[in-house]
């Protein structure tokens, strides 16, 4: 994902949940926190940028199934302090046209990508909460030999997409955890 990053202005994509037709999905959104992290994002302008720079075939598909108010949990990889889950997201905006591909200066250029014929897309995706303590890494793994999380995608050997599925009971389990750290910090 690259650090230029750019809001949402059109309002065409702006639905309510109330107009989905479908029931909502949960994903996982990975970038390293010194690149761009849950931080970066609650600084920008409505807590609100685009995920772009994805360059694998997989992971654009996934993100072209994403739809408006689909939730995500913002996971930093790589992190010098602690690597795992840092908050959740809302995707506010569906996939369109990624233009850093058709942008020669930027890293992500790819040739092959034109606005009559795009070949990659992004997301909006929007600031929801920020976890008091990150949800390492580690304590997702225990969790998994514990059979909580036996089958989430993140912990599987070889898992290496920026963007990933999330099932409603991982979804519901983890944010039980983030809700179980903030209940401790009150005591």
């Amino acid at each position: 994902m690259s650090k230029r990053k750019r809001i949402s202005t059109d309002t065409e994509d702006k639905r309510s949940d109330s107009d989905r037709t479908s029931e909502m999905s949960y994903w996982l959104f990975k970038s390293e926190p010194d690149e761009f992290g849950m931080d970066h994002l609650l600084e920008e302008k409505q807590q609100t940028a685009c995920w772009d720079g994805v360059r694998n075939y997989q992971a654009r598909n996934i993100m072209k199934s994403m739809k408006l108010g689909d939730k995500g949990f913002f996971y930093h990889s790589n992190a010098k302090k602690a690597t795992g889950i840092a908050g959740t997201v809302e995707v506010v905006r569906e996939a369109y046209p990624d233009d850093s591909a058709s942008k020669h200066a930027s890293k992500y250029y790819d040739s092959k990508h034109t606005a009559a014929a795009p070949v990659w897309f992004m997301v909006d995706i929007k600031a929801t909460e920020k976890f008091d303590d990150v949800i390492s890494l580690h304590s997702l793994k225990e969790y998994q030999k514990s059979g909580k999380l036996s089958d989430m995608m993140l912990l599987k050997k070889g898992s290496r997409l920026s963007v990933q599925p999330v099932t409603k009971a991982e979804w519901d389990f983890i944010i039980d955890l983030s809700q179980q750290t903030k209940k401790k910090q009150k005591k």
